[in-house]
């Protein structure tokens, strides 16, 4: 039983490090936001060609 506690213990404090380690940004920094992940927000996709497949 303790195996189990301690297991999602350290489970919860990793996601709450993820969690803030993604917001940091959003949080910490003037005018911060997430990054877009579309693929026409990628300059690299554009220029290799590639394109949404939800797009036309």
């Amino acid at each position: 039983m303790k195996t189990i506690l301690v297991t999602i213990a350290f489970s919860a404090l990793l996601l709450g490090l993820a969690v803030i380690m993604f917001g940091f940004r959003l949080l910490f920094v003037k005018g911060g936001k997430f990054p877009s992940g579309h693929v026409h927000d990628n300059p690299e996709l554009r220029r290799r060609g590639i394109g949404c497949a939800n797009e036309d």
